[in-house]
């Protein structure tokens, strides 16, 4: 792959950037063969200093003129709105068609541009009250790991980021690419960005992974038929409790999560073998060839076979 050919990833770096934060772009992105990232700051705000170190680079704003994604980490003073620079940098890399994604707080930056006024946003939980009040204009979705608005993506805070992160992966290069990048990142897969965030009211029980060895058991049989039923009488549980329980340490119902990684192993299926798109059906859970193209198309926007020629690798 040339240079030609890379995404050009540019992550914003304001001053007081968490440090997880701004690390979370570097490290999905910059391994990937099919990006390039760079790590901008604004050289009239002065040093990036946060967490104890400085963060020192070479590029400055006119960086984001050539973004095809422009990443703003959260920072310390989201109140604080950037300099005038930097929202005039943001509005220009929206305007000629750049991907803007925010990180945590980085979603202020975003709407102190004016970028989310109208559209759907989230942020980390302890600040979505704050956002929404300096930005009325701005639907907040509090409860969201991440939300996809097309071409403006936002999300909570720090594992939602990396989330995120892989969810443009897998909207750019498929599901496999995704996955791979997440193994190597240690990191869950696939958390769909309707999942709720792990707020005080929905804070998981202690126990938050009693039902983990069951979900591997569904991951490695994916091809059966799995009832909420019998998974209950696995986990010993009656219905209702096993319900509850699932929703707490997930974050979504037992039939939300197994259908969303049934459609990414047909995705994975579909990217990286010749395996017929009926059998994909089978291997993967989701009913007769006419039901899996059917769940297909609601979840992923395309069908099977178009999905095929777009990812296969």
């Amino acid at each position: 792959m040339t240079a030609v050919d890379e995404h050009r990833v540019v992550v914003l770096a304001l001053p007081g950037v968490l440090p997880l934060d701004l690390g979370i772009p570097v490290q999905a992105f910059g391994p990937d063969p099919h990006y390039r990232v760079t790590v901008c700051t604004d050289p009239s705000a002065g040093p990036v200093v946060s967490g104890g170190f400085t963060v020192v680079t070479s590029a400055g704003l006119e960086a984001l003129r050539e973004a095809d994604t422009v990443v703003v980490p959260g920072y310390t003073d989201p109140e604080t709105p950037p300099s005038a620079a930097v929202l005039s940098e943001l509005r220009s890399a929206h305007a000629r068609g750049a991907r803007l994604v925010s990180i945590c707080t980085g979603a202020f930056a975003l709407a102190a541009a004016g970028l989310l006024d109208g559209r759907p946003a989230t942020t980390h939980w302890r600040d979505a009250a704050a956002l929404q009040r300096r930005h009325p204009l701005v639907d907040v979705r509090p409860n969201l790991l991440f939300v996809d608005d097309g071409d403006i993506l936002t999300s909570a805070g720090v594992t939602a980021g990396i989330d995120l992160c892989l969810h443009v992966i897998r909207r750019d290069h498929g599901a496999a690419a995704a996955n791979a990048r997440a193994r190597a990142l240690v990191a869950p897969p696939q958390r769909p960005g309707g999942q709720a965030q792990f707020i005080e009211r929905f804070r998981p029980a202690p126990r938050g992974d009693e039902l983990a060895p069951l979900r591997a058991w569904m991951l490695e049989n994916l091809a059966q038929r799995q009832g909420v039923d019998e998974l209950a009488r696995r986990a010993h549980m009656s219905r209702r409790t096993f319900i509850r329980r699932f929703q707490q340490e997930t974050g979504t119902s037992p039939m939300a999560w197994l259908t969303a990684v049934r459609i990414d192993w047909a995705r994975e299926l579909l990217e990286t073998t010749a395996t017929p798109v009926e059998q994909v059906a089978r291997l993967s859970g989701l009913g007769s060839p006419a039901a899996f193209r059917a769940a297909f198309h609601r979840h992923v926007g395309t069908s099977p076979a178009e999905y095929r020629v777009t990812f296969r690798a």
